[in-house]
C-alpha cells in the first residue's frame, strides 16, 4: 500500500514548517513543497490532502504567489490557512480586501461546531490571528463557519467539494485547539489512518538505499552529532562495508569531542564501519582567517568539508555517493520556494556548485530533530548518543562572534564544557532542547584579585523546543547559572563576564552567530 501523505504547499509564511510538523504528530507523513509545484507532479504524488500555507503577500498584488485553480478540481481535500484561505477564495470567485481593523495575536473565534473542521472544538475558541487582509465575500458554494468580532469570515467551507479555509493559524501553539482542528482535517476529512511510524521509515529507507547504491561505494560525512550518527548507522545497515565514514576534525569541535567521536565510531567502537579521521584544523583556520560574517563562515566551511571528502574519496578509490545527515529544518531554513533564507546550512545552502560525486544521499532530509532521534532508537543506537546535544556542522565557528582564532576557540570550548557539565549535574540535560556557550566579540573591564582585567564576555544559551523550528528561552535555576558563572570566570582565563540569552526563536535563531 502506498504511503499516505499530506502535501503542504509553501507560500512563504513564517509558520509553514510547523504545519508539516503538526501533521506528522498525527502519525501522518507530510512534506513541504513550493507553491510552484506543477499540477501533474501533485497528481503523481496522490496526496490524501493538501494544505495551502500562509504568506506575506496580498492575493490581489501583481506579483502575488499563485497556484492554478485546477488544484481545487482534483477531488483532493484542501485546507487553506491565512493567505492560503484568501487565495482559495480569490481564485474561486470570492473577494479579498484590506481590513479596516488588523487582527494580530490571541483572538476569540466563534465557530460552528456542527461542521467537520470544528468537531469537538469549543463554540468560542482562542486562535492566533496574523492578517491585514480578509475574506470580504466567500466564493460561490461556500458557507461561513467561523467569525470574530471584527472578521466576518474567520473560516468557511464547501463540504461537497471538501474545500476548507481558516483565516487563523491552527499550526501554532497559541491556537489552543489547533491540533484538534488539523486532526479533523487530516484524519477526518482526508481519511488518513495515522499509520506512519518510525520503524516503517527506517525499513523503507534501508531498502531504498540498497536499491539506489547497488554495488557502488559510499562516503559518509560523519560529524559525530545526532544527525550524521543516525545517517551513518542507517547506511551501515543498508550497505555494510561499501560504506566509509570520514570524520573531519576541523578544530572547531567541542572540548575533547574528536576523541569521543573516534571512541564510538572508530576501530574500537561497536559499529562495523570503515572509519577515517582527518585532522584538518590548520586548513580550516587558514580559510577562516579574518572572516567575521556568519554566512560567509558557513559557506567556507561547507565548501572545505566537501573538498576534504573529495580528497579522501580519491585516496580510497572510486566513490559513487556522498551521504550527509541533512535534516528538514536545515532544508527549510536554507530557503524553500519563496521562503526567506534564514541561514545557509553547510550541508544544504553552503554546498559548492560542483561536487565530485555521482549523487548526494540525504536519508534524513525530511525528518525533524525528534524524528531523527526516534529513528536512532529504532536503529539500536545507545540513548546517550541519540540524545547528545545538537551541534552545528560548522562547529564553534558560528558560536564565535567575529573572526576565528585558536585562542577564541579555546575560550568557548572550555566555557561550554563547564556549562554542559553543570547542566548535566543538575539533571537538566534531558529537559532542555539545546544549550551551549558562545563567545561574543565584546571585551569589557573587570576586576579579579584586585587587578584590572579587560577580557571577553561569554553568552550562555538554553532553549526548550519540540521541533527546533520555534523555541523558548529555558528558565534555568539561578543557583545553576551562578555555579556556571563562577566556574567560568575562575577557570577560563580570558573571560571576565557571563551573560544569559533569554531570546526565543523567533525573533532569534537557536544558534548564536
Amino acid at each position: 500500500m502506498a504511503q499516505e501523505m499530506i502535501l503542504v504547499l509553501d507560500f512563504g509564511g513564517q509558520y509553514n514548517q510547523l504545519i508539516a510538523r503538526r501533521v506528522r504528530e498525527l502519525s501522518v507523513y507530510s512534506e513541504v513543497r513550493p507553491y510552484t509545484m506543477p499540477i501533474e507532479e501533485i497528481r503523481s504524488l496522490a496526496p490524501k490532502g493538501i494544505i495551502l500555507t500562509g504568506g506575506p503577500s496580498d492575493v490581489f498584488a501583481d506579483d502575488a504567489p499563485m497556484c492554478p485553480a485546477e488544484l481545487f478540481e482534483l477531488g483532493i481535500p484542501v485546507l487553506g490557512i491565512c493567505y492560503g484561505a484568501q487565495l482559495m477564495m480569490h481564485l474561486m470567485g470570492g473577494e479579498v480586501a484590506k481590513a479596516a481593523v488588523r487582527e494580530y495575536g490571541h483572538t476569540d473565534v466563534e465557530v460552528d461546531t456542527a461542521t467537520p473542521l470544528f468537531a469537538d472544538v469549543l463554540p468560542t475558541t482562542v486562535c492566533w490571528m496574523s492578517h491585514t487582509n480578509y475574506i470580504s465575500r466567500t466564493a460561490p458554494g461556500f458557507e461561513v463557519t467561523a467569525h470574530t468580532a471584527v472578521c466576518p469570515c474567520a473560516a468557511c467551507q464547501n463540504v461537497e467539494r471538501k474545500l476548507y479555509c481558516v483565516q487563523f493559524h491552527p499550526e501554532v501553539s497559541h491556537t489552543i485547539e489547533g491540533q484538534t482542528i488539523l486532526g479533523n482535517f487530516v484524519l477526518g476529512i482526508c481519511g488518513c489512518s495515522g499509520s506512519w511510524k518510525m520503524n516503517s521509515f527506517v525499513d523503507d529507507s534501508i531498502a531504498a538505499i540498497r536499491a539506489k547504491v547497488g554495488s557502488g561505494r559510499v562516503l559518509c560525512a560523519l560529524s559525530g552529532g545526532v544527525d550524521s550518527s543516525v545517517a551513518a548507522v542507517l547506511l551501515s545497515k543498508a550497505v555494510g562495508k561499501q560504506l566509509t565514514c570520514v570524520f573531519v576534525d576541523h578544530g572547531l569541535l567541542r572540548k575533547n569531542e574528536g576523541d569521543e567521536v573516534e571512541a564510538v565510531f572508530g576501530p574500537n567502537g561497536p559499529y562495523n564501519l570503515n572509519f577515517i579521521r582527518v585532522n584538518a584544523q590548520d586548513r580550516f583556520y587558514s580559510k577562516l582567517a579574518g572572516v567575521s560574517e556568519p554566512e560567509r563562515k558557513r559557506h567556507i566551511i561547507g565548501e572545505e568539508f566537501i573538498r576534504v571528502f573529495e580528497e579522501e574519496a580519491r585516496k580510497i578509490g572510486a566513490v559513487d555517493y556522498l551521504v550527509q545527515g541533512t535534516i528538514y529544518p536545515d532544508v527549510i531554513e536554507s530557503g524553500l520556494g519563496k521562503s526567506a533564507v534564514i541561514k545557509s546550512h553547510h550541508n544544504v545552502g553552503g554546498l559548492p556548485d560542483c561536487v565530485d560525486f555521482k549523487e548526494i544521499i540525504e536519508p534524513l532530509r525530511l525528518l525533524f530533530k525528534d524524528e531523527v532521534r526516534r529513528a536512532g532508537l529504532e536503529l539500536g543506537i545507545p540513548d546517550n548518543l541519540v540524545y547528545r546535544q545538537p551541534f552545528p556542522g560548522p562547529g564553534l565557528a558560528i558560536r564565535i562572534i567575529g573572526d576565528i582564532t585558536p585562542e577564541k576557540v579555546r575560550l568557548v570550548q572550555d566555557a561550554d564544557a563547564i556549562y554542559r557539565e553543570e547542566i548535566a549535574s543538575a539533571g537538566l540535560d534531558r529537559k532542555i532542547g539545546q544549550y551551549f556557550a558562545a563567545l561574543t566579540n565584546m571585551r569589557s573591564v573587570g576586576c579579579m584579585g584586585d587587578e584590572r582585567t579587560y577580557d571577553y564576555a561569554i553568552v550562555l544559551r538554553a532553549v526548550t523546543t519540540t521541533d527546533f523550528m520555534t523555541a523558548e528561552s529555558a528558565e534555568l535555576p539561578w543557583d545553576v547559572l551562578g555555579r556556571v558563572t563562577s566556574r567560568i570566570v575562575n577557570e577560563v582565563k580570558g573571560i571576565n563576564r557571563v551573560l544569559y540569552d533569554c531570546t526565543g526563536k523567533p525573533p532569534a535563531t537557536i544558534e548564536f552567530e
